[in-house]
């Protein structure tokens, strides 16, 4: 078991990307579940809205990522109806973290990799984290994850820049995603595009 972490895995073909804004989040990740070599779906949508203003992207073992992603969902939404507030986007990074942390010390570890966005109400800015595994977390200003992000980093590097406009981010993503049609030697064939702001989550195309 061990050793198979090292190699590469299925959740590793999947693709998910995040970019922060002035006051939005910009997400996008791939429609397609696959095992080994065999595509299954390509309609999956790889996200789960926790409350109004946060979505987590998820990749993983397919068994994980639902089971985990729903529990995670359920329990943010359940703190809203209990206190009547939302958690913040750090709240549902912070708890989410955790969660993973002491999965991975039990006997039954989960094999998720995820991008939280989210708009904080109280203070009007967006926020990502990157959440790997391994109960790793970080705030940043864009992300990815799986062999995509290999190519894709150095654009995001690139061009992002912290005023960057909905419209520029969104031709953004749409560089990263030409970048990988070209040159990723697996076809991923859509995406599902969302953006996080001040009224809430809604999904775009691009």
């Amino acid at each position: 078991d061990v050793i198979n972490l090292f190699q590469p895995s299925d959740q590793e073909m999947e693709f998910l990307i995040g970019i922060t804004g002035k006051d939005f989040v910009l997400t996008a990740a791939d429609t397609s579940a696959a095992r080994s070599i065999t595509v299954m779906k390509s309609t999956e949508d790889k996200s789960r809205d926790l409350n109004k203003h946060n979505i987590m992207l998820y990749s993983g073992e397919s068994g994980d990522t639902v089971t985990f992603a729903e529990y995670i969902q359920r329990n943010v939404r359940l703190y809203g109806i209990r206190n009547g507030i939302e958690l913040t986007p750090k709240a549902a990074a912070t708890f989410t973290r955790k969660e993973l942390a002491t999965s991975l010390r039990s006997r039954h570890p989960y094999t998720v990799f995820l991008l939280i966005a989210g708009y904080d109400i109280t203070t009007s800015k967006p926020h990502l984290y990157w959440i790997d595994y391994l109960g790793s977390s970080a705030e940043v200003p864009f992300a990815a994850h799986g062999y995509g992000s290999y190519y894709c980093m150095s654009i995001l590097d690139r061009y992002h820049h912290p005023d960057i406009t909905l419209d520029e981010a969104k031709v953004l993503v749409k560089k990263c995603i030409d970048e990988l049609k070209t040159r990723f030697v697996i076809n991923l064939l859509d995406f599902k595009i969302k953006v996080t702001d001040q009224d809430g989550i809604r999904e775009i195309t691009i």
